[in-house]
């Protein structure tokens, strides 16, 4: 659930920060994580989120790439913006890019100026560009967070193939089956009844179905739109979330899944601000946003045990947040001193690892959802037939 948050950050500026959280104290803690003084939270109205949004039309990633380009062409900082911000056709977008140029005008550093536009800049953004400015390599930094973003975005549309065409078949399947259910089954009804002839137990069952459907067909549509409706109101209730995710986490296969996309997310996230040079509490901190409640929790006490002076590997460990393999990496980066690849590296690794499942996972499921639904449209049109078939045998 999304949650506006307002509070004060840097010289007393106030600005508002949307949040994605399972509840009001969980958007503060995430807040608050992101060196934001909060003031008051307060939760988006699930209703609207029906409602189609205006938003300003600004690609961050776009943006990002278009000024290393200027910046290695040779233009200064203040060029590169006033370049973009000329060549941006829509007005917020243009808007929001003349004021950082006026930030920048008014001697504000870069980092400051991308702080008051957190709608279009995002606190991870924020943070890697002001610790680019302790060594003035901004071009460097940007960049750093663009592969960032598209190592993360190699995740989301990798899961996000996987599960077109299996919904798509669903869909599919879905379509055929109420066809065949409210208009084909209805009129083989009709026809037998005019015949009169036996029908076989499953059949004569059938033929009920579609006949009630036929009588009823509006109530039923009406009723299972209800029930969409119901189901998708419930995916926003923040108590249902509560008591689904942890029953899914605890599921044999499917929560070890989900554990290893949260842990390729957040280490592939700490090693990014490692690089950047944010020392490893201030890093924990920052990376904790990405992590479900579920790994949070734990998160935080990894993180005070670092400050504590307990080493990474182990506090990581103590609270769930390694596998063997990453116990073992984050032991040598701790002893080598080369802890932001290594970081990196136990991300790749798990990404490769949620890469080989996904793809395991899809060539057993597809198949079998493809024998599921062929099974129940097949089952439905024998049993149409089958009527049919023991009048012609009883002919002959």
């Amino acid at each position: 659930m999304k949650f506006v948050v307002k509070g004060l950050q840097g010289a007393g500026d106030v600005v508002r920060l949307t949040v994605e959280a399972s509840d009001a104290a969980d958007a503060r803690r995430v807040a608050s994580s992101q060196g934001l003084n909060v003031l008051a939270v307060q939760a988006q109205n699930p209703l609207f989120g029906w409602l189609p949004k205006k938003r300003v039309a600004f690609a961050l990633e776009l943006f990002g790439q278009e000024l290393v380009s200027l910046l290695e062409s040779g233009l200064s900082l203040i060029e590169a913006i006033e370049t973009l911000a000329e060549k941006t056709e829509h007005r917020g977008a243009s808007d929001a890019l003349n004021d950082l140029r006026n930030h920048l005008l008014r001697g504000h550093n870069f980092s400051y100026a991308l702080e008051q536009l957190p709608a279009f800049f995002p606190p991870l953004f924020v943070a890697t560009v002001r610790a680019a400015e302790k060594t003035g390599d901004i071009r460097e930094a940007i960049a750093r967070y663009l592969e960032y973003h598209e190592q993360l975005d190699r995740i989301r549309r990798k899961l996000v193939s996987a599960a077109v065409y299996p919904l798509m078949l669903m869909s599919v399947g879905m379509l055929v089956t109420g066809f065949l259910l409210f208009y084909v089954v209805p009129k083989f009804s009709r026809i037998y009844d005019e015949l009169g002839s036996e029908m076989p137990f499953l059949t004569r069952v059938l033929m009920q179905w579609g006949s009630a459907l036929e009588a009823h067909a509006g109530t039923t549509l009406l009723g299972l739109a209800a029930f969409g409706a119901i189901v998708a109101w419930g995916v926003t209730r923040p108590a249902l979330r509560r008591w689904v995710v942890p029953k899914l986490w605890a599921m044999p296969g499917v929560g070890d899944r989900m554990r290893i996309y949260q842990l390729a997310r957040f280490y592939r996230n700490l090693g990014m601000l490692l690089k950047s040079g944010i020392p490893m509490p201030t890093a924990l901190d920052m990376a904790g946003g990405l992590l479900s409640p579920y790994l949070r929790a734990g998160l935080e006490k990894a993180a005070r045990e670092v400050r504590e002076g307990l080493p990474v590997s182990r506090a990581f460990q103590k609270q769930g947040l390694t596998t063997p393999v990453s116990m073992r990496l984050l032991g040598v980066g701790e002893s080598s001193g080369r802890m932001p690849y290594t970081v990196e590296r136990i991300a790749v690794f798990y990404e490769d690892d949620l890469a080989r499942w996904v793809d395991w996972f899809t060539r057993l499921f597809e198949p079998a959802l493809m024998v599921v639904i062929g099974g129940i449209i097949g089952l439905i049109v024998v049993l149409l037939y089958l009527p049919i078939f023991e009048l012609a045998e009883n002919i002959k």
